[in-house]
């Protein structure tokens, strides 16, 4: 038996995107050093909004499945004489960021959970 509620399906689509989003940045960071390669990314806030609003049938069965991130280059970076444009500082700070987004998306499932499970044993109770 699987329990999901529309808090649950929500905070799996905020993990899915927060690790999207450290995958991207490990991906840009290993490019460091590739001629021509030019960052990537996506907007967190407004991809999660996206996925929030898709239409339940384009996330799979239950609505439980994930879009994937509309992704793009980064505009407005420095690029080096090889045409390169990863910065290690931000790359290092959009991390970071991911990695709090994912411990917050954590936390909030515990909390969610918890408050399933004292349903059902207030359930049992009666």
């Amino acid at each position: 038996m699987q329990l999901s509620t529309p808090m649950s399906q929500a905070l799996g689509r905020f993990l899915d995107l927060a690790s999207d989003q450290m995958k991207l940045t490990a991906a840009n960071m290993a490019n460091v050093d590739t001629p021509g390669y030019k960052t990537e990314g996506f907007d967190f806030e407004q991809e999660f909004a996206r996925q929030l609003n898709a239409n339940p049938l384009s996330l799979g069965a239950n609505g439980l499945g994930a879009l994937d991130p509309e992704v793009s280059v980064v505009n407005g970076l420095v690029a080096r004489p090889d045409g390169n444009n990863v910065s290690m500082d931000r790359e290092g700070l959009e991390l970071a960021k991911a990695q709090l987004r994912f411990r917050l998306g954590v936390q909030l499932v515990k909390g969610e959970f918890t408050q399933i499970l004292s349903a059902i044993h207030a359930s049992d109770g009666k």
